[in-house]
């Protein structure tokens, strides 16, 4: 039987996504060899988490208001990347091949559900009120990433300008007609995740992203 310290620690990390319980001992007595140094910098780190932020425009984790791709200027302003969560943006990043915007929607739409929870209606906002020509739909190739991508579709789609009548001022509203709307290219087998496919996969699937119809 383990100590008291070890069991809670063993049951904290193996509450963890992807962690069982035989993983999570291996973890708690790898810490245990560690020096005293190293323990206090995980510890400090592991409460560093909670002052980050969430970025107020994609949505993405963030140091401050704004992450740091959406606070760079160089990056093409005209087209947003929308992904599932944030380390989807890191896989892509990775890859060098694009140089846009990103847009979080913090999850697909699963069997059942409306999906209300999820940004769309912040994504559309975007694209009414920043110009954008091109919105790649680059949700992961699984049967809830493929019907959240045609959802969204329909829903950008559906976005017509707003007819002026006599004597009335139009709301703001977007015309999509210039706007294209891509998926990532086959690259990536069906079933995968974004997190876990590699450099070169990811960037042929951005490189032969095609307009979805």
């Amino acid at each position: 039987m383990y100590p008291k310290a070890f069991q809670k620690l063993i049951k904290n990390l193996a509450s963890l996504p992807s962690v069982g319980p035989k993983m999570a001992e291996r973890l708690v007595l790898f810490l245990f060899k560690q020096d005293i140094e190293k323990i206090r910098d995980f510890a400090e780190n592991l409460l560093e988490i909670k002052n980050m932020k969430i970025c107020k425009r994609c949505f993405n984790i963030a140091e401050s208001e704004l992450c740091e791709y959406c606070k760079d200027e160089r990056r093409d302003q005209h087209s947003i990347c929308v992904v599932e969560e944030p380390l989807d943006i890191i896989s892509l990043e990775r890859t060098k091949a694009y140089i846009g915007l990103y847009h979080v929607l913090g999850g697909v739409i699963q069997v059942g559900d409306s999906g209300a929870e999820l940004k769309i209606p912040q994504l559309i906002s975007r694209i009414e009120n920043e110009k954008i020509t091109e919105v790649i739909l680059a949700t992961n190739p699984t049967t809830e990433g493929d019907a959240t991508a045609l959802y969204l579709k329909r829903k950008l789609q559906a976005i017509k300008t707003t007819p002026v009548k006599s004597g009335e001022a139009s709301l703001p509203t977007a015309e999509f007609n210039g706007v294209k709307i891509t998926r990532l290219g086959r690259g990536l087998s069906t079933g995968a995740d974004l997190e876990y496919a590699d450099e070169l996969t990811l960037s042929e699937a951005l490189t032969n992203r095609k307009e979805l119809l």
